[in-house]
């Protein structure tokens, strides 16, 4: 097959391959039993992209970029020996290619020092007002007793449970939850106020 025979079929293999009725786009000039055994070689090559991992519109792309190639290695050198052979090396390649392609697009090429990053934190005007309310309730629990005060910042800060404060302490148990239960009211009548 000369190389104007290969590209008029280009643009009909393409066609073929959407149409249900392929062969009406085969020239008549054209024996059609190789016909056939390129649109054979040409699915397996697709059905073999695809179980290397490619989606089947890769295949279908990575297939006819391959044509395409053979098609310019055959205007600029010639005769091509293996045509099968060079489609798969072809499109094997092109596939790696768009493999390495697509993972070289996941990493940003910058240092981390020069991209701009978004800030996860809170606004400034969300910080002042949790100052402020954290303030509010430092003047609150100043009204209570320094014991009152120790009380909470262990249960609270701390995380101790109320029979740890009292065994800490040396009080009881039923004392370390009044504790609590008086900077809680002070605290919830604080919050009222907001």
């Amino acid at each position: 097959m000369t190389f104007q025979t290969a590209e008029n079929l280009s643009w009909r293999l393409k066609k073929a391959s959407l149409a249900k009725d392929a062969w009406k786009y085969v020239p008549h000039r054209v024996n059609v039993a190789p016909m056939r055994v390129l649109k054979n070689q040409l699915r397996q090559l697709k059905k073999f992209l695809r179980r290397r991992g490619s989606s089947p519109q890769d295949a279908e792309d990575l297939v006819q970029e391959a044509i395409v190639r053979l098609f310019a290695y055959t205007r600029k050198v010639g005769e091509v020996r293996n045509a099968e052979a060079f489609l798969a090396r072809t499109a094997m390649n092109l596939a790696v290619d768009l493999h390495r392609s697509s993972r070289r697009d996941r990493f940003e090429p910058e240092p981390v020092e020069v991209l701009e990053l978004l800030d996860l934190g809170p606004a400034p005007d969300e910080v002042f007002a949790a100052e402020q309310r954290l303030l509010r309730m430092k003047k609150a629990l100043d009204q209570v007793s320094r014991r009152t005060r120790e009380v909470f910042f262990m249960h609270r800060l701390q995380g101790l449970s109320h029979a740890e404060i009292a065994t800490k302490l040396g009080v009881s148990k039923s004392a370390v939850e009044k504790h609590i239960a008086s900077a809680l009211t002070i605290l919830t009548i604080e919050r009222q106020r907001e």
